[in-house]
């Protein structure tokens, strides 16, 4: 999948389903949500979990931080390439990003918003990593999201305490592409 592919799906459906088990893995699938990021999960189980996405026709991301038995390092990446169907990574860690993106991954580049530090150190990550997306926790003000589509210039998924529909509506009006929520219940808006 490219990074044009995953745009385009995401205009259509941007809410993300994002799960952290099982159970919550065959909600997403059923859900109408075309962007299921896997949130943990253990080394074991990436080709299982990779290809019950895939089969579903939906795009699978993995937060390649919070793999159980699985370094996050550049050798990971290679792993997670060579023996999984994953589309793309997610990540804090900007040496990830860059080697994903080498490796002919999506890379979704993840920021916590603490305070306005924070803030600043998005641009001067995103120019060294390059990422295709950038995502914030927790869910931050319009205007803040105003901002940051601005600056970054990639586009924004917006995610951490979304659980409703205003939640959703609030960042898809203030310029965020997409949201990521592990709230089962707004994965179908």
């Amino acid at each position: 999948m490219n990074t044009h592919e995953l745009y385009q799906k995401l205009e259509l459906s941007p809410v993300i389903a994002a799960a952290k088990n099982e159970a919550e893995l065959e909600a997403a699938i059923k859900s109408e949500s075309e962007v299921i990021f896997i949130l943990q999960s253990h080394l074991m189980e990436l080709a299982d979990l990779s290809q019950k996405i895939k089969a579903s026709g939906k795009t699978a991301i993995l937060h390649a931080d919070l793999v159980k038995g699985l370094s996050s390092d550049e050798t990971a990446i290679d792993y997670i390439k060579q023996s999984t169907s994953f589309d793309g990574i997610i990540s804090t860690k900007p040496a990830i990003i860059r080697h994903a993106k080498k490796h002919g991954l999506l890379a979704i580049q993840r920021f916590f918003l603490l305070d306005s530090s924070a803030l600043e150190n998005v641009d001067r990550q995103l120019k060294y990593t390059e990422a295709d997306l950038v995502e914030v926790l927790p869910s931050v003000s319009p205007k803040i999201i105003k901002e940051l589509v601005n600056h970054s210039k990639k586009p924004l998924v917006v995610g951490g305490l979304i659980r409703d529909k205003e939640d959703i509506m609030g960042a898809l009006g203030a310029g965020s592409l997409a949201v990521s929520t592990t709230e089962s219940s707004i994965w179908s808006i």
